[in-house]
């Protein structure tokens, strides 16, 4: 069974209080054991269980392979493309996008067994975390991880026009592996990986993906 995430530990309790006390408040105003009563407690209900499952922790089964790149969010596939990347490799990569929805999870894993190379969080701006650009000016968290070939991939970390709260839990030096957790981002938001050219690409666009689960690519 799913168990709450160490992020919905502080923000579920205050969420919880906040519309505990909206639904006392307009049931008191409101005639008592009407219809709309038993609507507002219902609506509660629903957003309570919404907001705790959005920080849901799923059982992953997360296989082990020195040349594959697996999904380092949930989500739908949103770019495919060689482009330039322009903070740590300043040169051509192949870039696949994940965008995650509120319904998603939205815990972003290693997507790689390595090393912990680079990491570096700038703040920015909140454009829709769907837009190209927004992987250049919101604020994001950049990783990159060197597997033990020699191969360099970067997983950046993207916040969106609702999520304003990046989460990182791994530093330069240390070791990860697909099931490890990256990092979280609350309430809608978008994850990068850059690859090698000549990486082969395992996802179309559209499809939706798992984390830690779904094979994304497989390096040269």
């Amino acid at each position: 069974m799913p168990r709450l995430h160490k992020e919905g530990f502080k923000i579920v309790p205050i969420i919880g209080l906040a519309l505990l006390g909206l639904a006392l408040g307009l049931t008191y105003f409101l005639p008592q054991f009407t219809l709309k009563n038993y609507l507002i407690w219902g609506l509660f209900i629903v957003m309570i269980t919404l907001v705790t499952r959005f920080f849901r922790v799923p059982l992953r089964h997360s296989p082990q392979n020195n040349h594959q790149v697996f999904s380092s969010a949930d989500g739908e596939v949103v770019v495919i493309e060689e482009t330039t990347e322009k903070e740590y490799f300043k040169d051509t990569r192949i870039q696949v996008s994940v965008f995650m929805s509120i319904y998603n999870v939205h815990i972003n894993w290693a997507p790689v067994t390595g090393e912990v190379i680079y990491q570096k969080y700038d703040p920015g701006k909140f454009l829709p975390a769907w837009m190209p650009k927004s992987s250049e000016l919101n604020e994001r968290n950049t990783f990159v991880i060197r597997t033990d070939e020699g191969h360099e991939v970067l997983v950046r970390q993207i916040a969106g026009t609702v999520a304003r709260r990046i989460a990182w839990y791994k530093k330069p030096g240390e070791r990860v592996q697909p099931g490890d957790q990256l990092g979280f981002i609350r309430f809608g938001s978008r994850v990068d990986i850059f690859m090698p050219v000549g990486t082969s690409i395992k996802v179309k666009l559209g499809e939706k993906v798992k984390g830690s689960e779904t094979l994304l690519a497989e390096l040269p």
